[in-house]
């Protein structure tokens, strides 16, 4: 079992997501040895003990867990593969953990290359966005063995909600748990949109609404709580760029595709999410597809405080 006690801690990808779990880890004891594209991402954990490393392969080398947390599958076989990748650094029979929201075969091919190594390369990806990963909250799901999942827990129970930390199945089912949690969390997202519009232009009071929804059984988590950010704020979530959400909703028909599954709907809501970043740009907020019913209607969702 990988405690603070008894091990260095590998990070690489310190954007959004990975500034705050590092921060979590660093805060919970774990000693780490760091990589970024930028140095300058680094420079609070640096200063807090942290060991900056040149190349993933340095990072691997001086690590008994490398923990990945990059922006696609590309990223994620870029930093893995070639002479200064983790496979290149990583000792025999190490752990190597992708956090990244991405899919099966990045790792499949990892595991492949290394074959006869013992190398333990899984899957735990996470929800919670850059909140949860900054307050230590996030949700985790984790494809790997048991043990695997038992040896990394204390890694992970230090930049997430212990109660929220689970164990999906084998190497791979975390990735496909993640892409389904966000294909439905944003066609949620488009569902409520198109809905609160409509009632709006029919003349309905948008809280009158919303609570009318929330009192039946179309209410989800989305309608009571997440789409506020919106409707009290005009927050459309610029932590999280609509770019990204449009990467992780084409992974989920990837991976449907792979599958043999038909995701008609998932399809469609990947399109509404395509013509808001065409319309609004790569870094407007993943919620930014309700400001296209904003424009429909012409007038903004809100609500007063």
């Amino acid at each position: 079992m990988f405690t603070k006690e008894n091990s260095t801690i590998g990070f690489i990808g310190l954007g959004n997501m990975g500034s705050g779990m590092t921060k979590n880890l660093q805060l919970n004891g774990f000693k780490l040895v760091v990589n970024d594209v930028r140095k300058e991402a680094a420079e609070a954990l640096i200063a807090g003990g942290a060991i900056w490393a040149n190349s993933p392969a340095e990072v691997a080398a001086q690590s008994d867990v490398v923990i990945t947390m990059l922006p696609t599958p590309k990223h994620v076989d870029m930093v893995s593969m070639g002479a200064n990748g983790i496979l290149a650094g990583i000792k025999d029979g190490g752990y190597w953990v992708d956090m990244s929201t991405s899919v099966p075969e990045v790792t499949e091919r990892a595991r492949q290359v290394s074959a006869g190594r013992d190398l333990h390369i899984f899957d735990a990806p996470v929800s919670g966005m850059s909140v949860g990963a900054a307050n230590g909250r996030l949700q985790i799901f984790a494809g790997g063995t048991a043990e695997e999942f038992a040896n990394v827990l204390p890694v992970f129970e230090a930049m997430g909600d212990s109660k929220k930390i689970l164990h999906v199945g084998k190497a791979g089912a975390g990735y496909a748990v993640k892409l389904a949690i966000n294909q439905l969390w944003f066609s949620h997202l488009v569902a409520t949109a198109e809905v609160l519009a409509v009632g709006v232009k029919a003349g309905v009071d948008l809280e009158v609404l919303r609570q009318s929804l929330i009192a039946s059984p179309a209410n989800s988590n989305f309608v009571e709580n997440d789409v506020l950010s919106v409707l009290k704020n005009g927050d459309y979530d610029e932590g999280f760029a609509i770019a990204l959400a449009c990467k992780d909703l084409g992974l989920h028909t990837d991976l449907a595709r792979s599958v043999n599954v038909p995701v008609e709907l998932s399809a469609q809501v990947e399109q509404i999410f395509r013509r808001a970043k065409a319309q609004y740009g790569d870094l407007a907020g993943e919620m930014t597809p309700m400001k296209l019913y904003e424009d429909i209607i012409g007038q903004d969702l809100r609500i007063e405080n």
